[in-house]
């Protein structure tokens, strides 16, 4: 991808191709799965399938490539949907991207004590201070794990915060559909 720069790592370059992919698609999108192959093995392995998705040519040996799954459900909790998934050995990682709301962390002192999930989730959506934020978090199967996320206010390829532990929760879950 152009925006995807050249000396981060392939976990890296993976998560910017996809953030870049759901930026391309606008806001107020539906969360997105990808399967992470690794690109030297798709081009050995599936020639036809890597000529398809453009990759024919070898640039480079270490890379991912990220492969949109079936659309996820939207009547299914995200965590419940992870919870079923169990990939082909093939697949070297996955990785998920999701919209949200966040508050700031001075925030927490004013969120009201026994709300249902329903209406915290309505307390948060008219918050003053709320923030939109589209999450791209990856795992692979030896642990590693890469985030981005993009402000829907700063909307740039150029203001996109990436690392490791900026999204632990969703990383857990997705490092569970690795386990046996």
């Amino acid at each position: 991808m152009s925006n995807t720069p050249m000396a981060a790592n392939p976990l890296t370059r993976a998560v910017l191709e996809i953030d870049e992919y759901a930026s391309g698609l606008g806001w107020d999108q539906p969360a997105r799965l990808f399967a992470l192959v690794d690109t030297a093995r798709l081009r050995s392995q599936e020639p036809a399938l890597a000529a398809q998705l453009g990759l024919e040519v070898e640039s480079e040996s270490a890379g991912l490539t990220p492969i949109e799954q079936d659309e996820i459900a939207s009547g299914k909790p995200l965590d419940e949907f992870l919870a079923t998934i169990a990939w082909p050995d093939a697949v070297a990682g996955c990785a998920l991207t999701v919209e949200r709301l966040m508050l700031p962390p001075s925030a927490e002192t004013q969120v009201p004590k026994d709300l249902s999930e329903a209406k915290l989730a309505r307390w948060v959506a008219e918050h003053p201070e709320r923030q939109e934020v589209r999450m791209t978090v990856a795992v692979l199967r030896d642990g590693t794990r890469e985030s981005a996320l993009r402000l829907r206010e700063k909307d740039s390829p150029t203001e996109v915060l990436t690392g490791p532990e900026l999204v632990p929760g969703l990383a857990d879950a997705l490092s569970a559909t690795f386990a046996d």
